[in-house]
Formats: C-alpha cells, structure tokens, sequence
C-alpha cells in the first residue's frame, strides 16, 4: 500500500510544472497564436498552445509520480493507481490568451479521495502564483493571503463569467441584470481560476459563475478556502457546472440570499447543457 500523500511535496511538484507551462506560454505569445479546434461552440476554441501547455504538464507530472492520475482539459483521462489524480487546465482563459489580453492562467490541482490537497494557479504575463495545500495558508508569491472583510452585499465587488454557448449566455445575462442592481458592481476578466483567486486576496469580494469544470474549479477552489472563503453551488449544494459561489465566511449568506432573489438557484438542472 502506497504511503498517504503529503500536500506539501504535492504542491511543490505543481509549482514546479506550473512554473515550466507558464514559460511556455510566455513564450507563445510572443508569436502568432492559431486556433486548433472548437469544443461546446464555435467561440470555445483551442489553440496549439493548449495541446503543447497539457502535454507538458502530463509529462512532467507522470515522469515525477508515474502511479497518479490525470485529468486534462484538452486531453484523455488517465486513471492512476496512487489514489492521487492531478485536474489541470493548461490554459484557462483561452480567448484572453489568443487575443493576447494578460489575464490567463495555468492551473494545477492533486486531489485525492474527493479532496483537493493542493493547488496552483499562476499567471504568465504577471508572474503572480497563487498557492495553497490542505493544512496551510493559501499564498500569493509566497506571501499568505486571506479574503476580503466586506460585509455588506450593497459594497461587494463581484467576479463573474459567461458561458460560450449563447443560449447560456442569455440566461446569464438576465441573471447578472439582476444582481447588478444588488451590488456594488461586477467584473467579467475571463479566467475563471483566477477570479477564483482575486476572492481568495481580496480582490474581489464574491464570484458567481455557470459552467465551471472540474480543471477550472480544483485549484482555486482549496485556494479560497486555505484563505478563509467559502465555495459551494446554490442551497448548500457542491460547486459545480451548474453554478459556483465564492466568498468570505461572513458575507457568503447574505451574496447567496441575493444571487436567490435574482433567480440564480430558478434555473433546473434539466436545462443546463
């Protein structure tokens, strides 16, 4: 029987790939970026550089630890037999990326039975890493990081997104109409991983968001909450493709019972694609 993992060793592994992929993008964008293909619709697109970014964090990781699993955007899963299995997204924020709009990210997760136990998220363009493993303090460059005070809905700063089927999208605008109302304002930056880690420093005060994915999700997630947020779907459910909400421990009820009024938690599960 393999020993328990230790999210420390795990994060530093995932700072070490994540740091290498993140060169590589650096490096493409320097170039003329191609789209590769589509996947959920014709404005979801893949570059050579996704291809090029996942098949360096595969390797790398599988050549470290050859027994884990993997989860990849872009490519096929990978069933391990450690009991860990790395969800990496090789480039979250593709459209930004492709549009050469620094704000996009690499981000790497290891999870085991259920849990993340640590987690990277790092920017190329800005150098910033956003760190965390179970049992510590999420991190930004090393330095530890805790989310915002706000507590009242009216005065919170919200991340958010929008899903790249228009249908979606039409939803979510009618949604966000709403809510605008209810706070101080929203941001659409087109990452969700790192907005995921502007709640965790405090950048923004909540997020709300439809269409997550597991390799979107998995790092920001633990992130958030090493720094005192939390994470969940509508009504206490898991976070998921439905919807995912993030924010401090003490403004959290009072954003959920907003996002409920302005009818995130009416849209049954049997409509979401």
């Amino acid at each position: 029987m393999s020993r328990p993992a230790d999210p420390l060793e795990l994060l530093s592994l995932a700072t070490s790939v994540t740091t290498e992929a993140g060169r590589l993008l650096e490096e493409a964008q320097r170039g003329r970026i191609e789209v590769a293909d589509t996947k959920s619709s014709p404005t979801d697109v893949v570059t050579a550089v996704d291809l090029r970014s996942e098949e360096l964090i595969r390797k790398q990781i599988l050549t470290a630890r050859p027994d884990d699993g993997f989860v990849g955007e872009e490519g096929d899963d990978l069933a391990g037999s450690s009991g860990v299995t790395w969800v990496a997204d090789p480039i979250d924020g593709t459209v930004n990326f492709l549009y050469k709009i620094p704000q996009f990210a690499v981000s790497l997760a290891a999870v085991a039975d259920g849990e993340t136990l640590a987690g990277v998220v790092l920017n190329p363009v800005s150098g910033e890493m956003f760190t965390a493993a179970r049992g510590d303090t999420a991190r930004l460059d090393g330095e530890p990081i805790r989310v915002s005070r706000r507590r009242d809905v009216s005065q919170a700063l919200v991340g958010t997104g929008y899903h790249y089927r228009a249908d979606v999208r039409e939803v979510q605008g009618m949604e966000q109409a709403r809510l605008m109302a209810r706070v101080r304002d929203l941001r659409r930056m087109g990452s969700a991983a790192l907005d995921l880690c502007f709640v965790a420093c405090g950048r923004f005060d909540a997020y709300v968001e439809r269409g997550l994915k597991p390799w979107d999700l998995a790092a920001g997630r633990l992130i958030v909450t090493q720094a005192g947020g939390r994470v969940e779907g509508m009504n206490g459910d898991e976070p998921g493709e439905l919807v995912v909400v993030a924010a401090s421990g003490d403004l959290f009820p009072a954003f959920h019972d907003e996002l409920a009024a302005a009818g995130f938690d009416a849209w049954p599960l049997t409509h979401w694609p």
